[in-house]
């Protein structure tokens, strides 16, 4: 595998870290206030300053430097159908980790996703 491809794995591992990542501390810390201007700005400014949220914002500007080495090497078109990956994986995690549904029309979806791979890999 060329080091174009590493930066396009690199890229999606680390934007599904840091979305697996926010969703955990949001569970964590609760539902966003309804109401009242105060509490909104402690809920955010206690989830910003969480090391794991901090630790998701960095993954996000390590995905956006490994995108852009990957682009400076590949055709966008063929580098970002690559990028639905992500779509698959956090799908799959969000189940396994959240007891998030994974119905019939989210695996069908799922599934288009990974055909859509294949043949835009080939094209």
């Amino acid at each position: 595998m060329s080091s174009s491809w590493v930066f396009v794995a690199a890229t999606v591992v680390l934007t599904v870290y840091g979305q697996v990542i926010v969703k955990w501390q949001a569970v964590r810390a609760g539902s966003f206030p309804s109401v009242g201007g105060a509490e909104r700005v402690e809920y955010l400014a206690r989830f910003f300053l969480n090391p794991w949220v901090i630790s998701a914002f960095l993954a996000a500007g390590i995905a956006a430097l490994a995108w852009i080495a990957a682009l400076s090497r590949l055709d966008l078109s063929r580098a970002y159908p690559w990028m639905a990956t992500s779509f698959i994986a956090v799908t799959l995690l969000s189940a396994w980790f959240f007891d998030e549904r994974l119905g019939l029309w989210k695996v069908a979806g799922v599934a288009l996703i990974v055909l859509g791979l294949i043949v835009g890999s080939r094209a």
